[in-house]
């Protein structure tokens, strides 16, 4: 007889809390521009100039945005950005925020062997420790893919989780990992990244109706449940009408007490904290490319 449906329980977020809400960052700068070009001169500056438009201006105005409604974020910090402009992870940590891992330059870290991996990690981490802090507990790849071999890698313990996969819309663990779930509705870089030159067809969403349907994204998370993971690039959503789009969308969130917002690193550790957690465990599921 075949089995029935798997029904999960309801996910038992703190203190009573229907939901969670996540408030992420990914501070990539020009490094996703360095490892696309590498070993090539620079021939154009649009858009250097556009990421460059992030530590300038947008990321203090979204820190600034973050504090008028007193919320903390998670930031995630490429090796390379963090050793142009080292004022960036001391100044997010003396805000209260959480700093996470992020690659050297924006690898796609699906194309590297393990050696390779290994080094990006290893170096991002030794800047970091450069820069004062308690020691990193996240890791966030770009352009969230993984290899299956480095879910095996992530799995130490100074790791305490990845967030770059969307295996469900909770906190779950793959293989052992810990996952704090991303997802692509909700990540500004779909809608809003555009370098002109010929390259893209289609103008940026407008925020006012970006908004809208973020709104709507938060309510049908809330009420199911589950976690409510944004994730920005402050070169693009730290432009004033974007800003404004994350006020509106703050205050909307913030209307609700029954609401958890946190950071990653909180929740992996309630994740990790939980009595039971066989339910939300996927390590049987394959992690490899044998199926």
């Amino acid at each position: 007889m075949a089995e029935g449906l798997i029904r999960h329980p309801a996910y038992p977020w703190p203190e009573g809390y229907r939901a969670a809400v996540v408030f992420s960052a990914d501070v990539d700068v020009e490094s996703p521009f360095q490892w696309a070009n590498r070993g090539k001169p620079v021939t154009m500056l649009g858009e250097i100039e556009q990421r460059r438009f992030g530590p300038r201006r947008g990321l203090l105005r979204i820190v600034d945005v973050l504090a008028e409604f007193d919320a903390k974020g998670s930031f995630y910090v490429p090796g390379a950005v963090m050793e142009a402009y080292p004022w960036i992870v001391p100044g997010l940590l003396a805000e209260g925020h959480e700093v996470g891992l992020h690659g050297y330059f924006h690898e796609r870290v699906d194309t590297l062997d393990d050696a390779a991996f290994a080094d990006v990690m290893e170096s991002s981490l030794a800047i970091y420790r450069t820069q004062g802090g308690p020691e990193p507990v996240g890791f966030r790849s770009p352009s969230w893919e993984l290899a299956p071999n480095q879910v095996a890698y992530l799995k130490r313990p100074e790791i305490l989780y990845d967030s770059s996969l969307m295996g469900m819309d909770h906190p779950y663990r793959l293989d052992g990992l810990t996952e704090i779930p991303v997802h692509w509705p909700v990540d500004d870089a779909p809608y809003y990244r555009f370098f002109g030159g010929g390259r893209d067809t289609s103008p940026p969403t407008s925020p006012a109706s970006l908004l809208q349907d973020w709104l709507f994204e938060f309510d049908a998370v809330a009420a199911a449940g589950g976690l409510f993971m944004i994730t920005i690039h402050p070169w693009m959503s730290g432009r004033a009408s974007r800003t404004e789009l994350l006020r509106r969308l703050f205050a909307h969130i913030r209307q609700r007490d029954d609401i958890w917002w946190t950071t990653s690193a909180e929740i992996a550790r309630w994740h990790t904290g939980l009595s039971n957690t066989a339910q939300f465990d996927f390590a049987n599921d394959p992690v490899s490319t044998e199926f």
